[in-house]
């Protein structure tokens, strides 16, 4: 199958990439590059053995749509281009809604344009907003969304069921990410957040590899077993599997599921359990609640595991251990190019 993704070299895409060319599929990716990095791909064709076709673009640019689609004939595309970090999308609430759905939308017009009638997005658990109960399933209340990240998530996936409705024929699936982590095996790819990471395990490593003085620790009494927040985390590798299931179970009409674990840790419990993986002391400063935060946030997979047969098989210790390989062979993320060596 000829797949485009678009967001392609980015942490999850470039993740994904590599699992579709290991299943023998040919990849093109669409990226604007303003968070990632063309490395990102040569690591991916070097890992699988295989090319892929990388065309530098903006999904918000129809010429650029345009120049993909006519290179060659594409039957599905999984869209992952967009802007996602929480707290940048309440200091820029336009350019969230500009990059996430107005770019959504001009590449639905392309995929009709073309007749590419199927789409797997990119969601996100931000869509529930505030959980009522716990664990979050498919079925539970949606868009009372807390910042405009999870708004334009949950905007688009109303936008792809109206869609659907209008166009019976098309084959879209969302995909709700709980909190990805980890990276592939080898240390060759994974996550390298520009600026300040807005993630607990990006800022975690970077305070033990001595870039950042202190781990920020967000509220400590919460009713959680040590009164810290208690979260779902999920390998980066276990989510790209789940885009190929979905994939291999694309049909008509509308679907979203969980892409989750179902199990929670704590910050403490994660503290602790790098700190034994790395034999690195990383210090805390302990502050009071953000606004928004919840206690606890976990997800209801069964759907997945039933429908797409689908669940994740790899626990936080190699999410962390990964994690933790890829940021010692590369420090400055893509800057530089790996030594050897082994972590």
């Amino acid at each position: 199958m000829n797949v485009l993704i678009t967001g392609g070299a980015g942490y999850i895409g470039s993740h994904i990439a590599l699992s579709l060319l290991q299943q023998n599929h040919h990849v093109l990716v669409l990226d604007n590059l303003c968070n990632s990095s063309p490395i990102a791909l040569q690591r991916v064709e070097a890992l699988s053995g295989k090319k892929l076709a990388f065309h530098q673009g903006d999904i918000r640019r129809r010429a650029d749509l345009n120049r993909v689609f006519n290179s060659e004939s594409i039957d599905a595309v999984i869209h992952m281009a967009g802007l996602k970090s929480v707290n940048e999308s309440l200091q820029k609430p336009v350019k969230y809604y500009q990059n996430n759905i107005a770019g959504t939308l001009t590449l639905l017009e392309t995929m009709k344009q073309h007749q590419v009638n199927k789409l797997i997005f990119s969601s996100s658990a931000t869509v529930y907003g505030i959980p009522v109960k716990i664990p979050l399933c498919e079925n539970c209340d949606a868009g009372n969304t807390t910042n405009p990240y999870g708004a334009s998530k949950y905007m688009v996936e109303k936008i792809l069921r109206e869609v659907v409705d209008a166009q019976p024929e098309l084959a879209i699936t969302a995909l709700r990410y709980f909190n990805p982590a980890g990276a592939h095996a080898s240390g060759q790819i994974g996550e390298h957040p520009a600026g300040i990471p807005n993630n607990l395990l990006p800022y975690l490593f970077q305070v033990a590899n001595g870039l950042r003085a202190a781990l920020p620790v967000f509220g400590d009494d919460y009713a959680t077993p040590d009164g810290t927040g208690v979260r779902d985390y999920i390998h980066v590798m276990d989510l790209a599997e789940g885009h190929i299931q979905a994939l291999k179970n694309l049909q008509a009409g509308y679907r979203h599921y969980n892409l989750g674990t179902g199990q929670g840790y704590s910050v403490l419990e994660i503290v602790r359990m790098f700190e034994q993986v790395s034999g690195k002391r990383v210090p805390l400063d302990m502050r009071p609640r953000r606004p928004g935060d919840v206690a606890i946030c976990l997800s209801d997979p069964s759907s997945a595991r039933e429908e797409l047969d689908w669940q994740a098989t790899r626990g936080l210790e190699a999410m962390l251990r990964d994690a933790w390989r890829w940021q010692v062979l590369n420090p400055q993320g893509y800057v530089v190019q790996p030594v050897e060596g082994e972590v």
